[in-house]
């Protein structure tokens, strides 16, 4: 994984929500999608946070109705982001420092892809040809 970029692990093209979108509409987009998180971007579609799964059981246990309630009232901020080029495993380690579960892949200053925790799992198993 060492030389690998992440660009090549990277999930593309990118299912992203809006700050300003409901909760509700987060959640359908995340269920039509099969996604357990997505990207939040503001008005001009530039990443400024995360949205997951876990998000959203905690807002169900702790709020109100996904209508009344914004996406940037309850993503997390800021996201991680990386350039298209760098190493797989240098991200690894940036996200285990951070204790985080989701990066945002950009190029210049567009998001390209996002990758996840289980993505960095999946090639190290599995290994970048595809044999276990």
């Amino acid at each position: 994984m060492t030389d690998t970029p992440i660009s090549s692990l990277m999930t593309s093209p990118v299912r992203a929500v809006g700050m300003d979108d409901t909760v509700e509409a987060a959640q359908a987009l995340m269920a039509q999608h099969g996604l357990s998180w997505a990207p939040v971007v503001d008005a001009d579609g530039g990443p400024v946070g995360v949205i997951a799964l876990h998000d959203l059981l905690h807002f169900h246990r702790e709020r109100g109705d996904a209508r009344d309630f914004h996406v940037w009232q309850i993503c997390h901020y800021p996201p991680l982001s990386v350039s298209a080029d760098t190493a797989a495993s240098a991200v690894a380690r940036q996200m285990v420092e951070q204790h985080i579960h989701h990066v945002v892949v950009m190029k210049d200053h567009a998001m390209m892809g996002v990758v996840s925790a289980l993505d960095l799992l999946r090639h190290h198993l599995v290994g970048a040809d595809g044999s276990p």
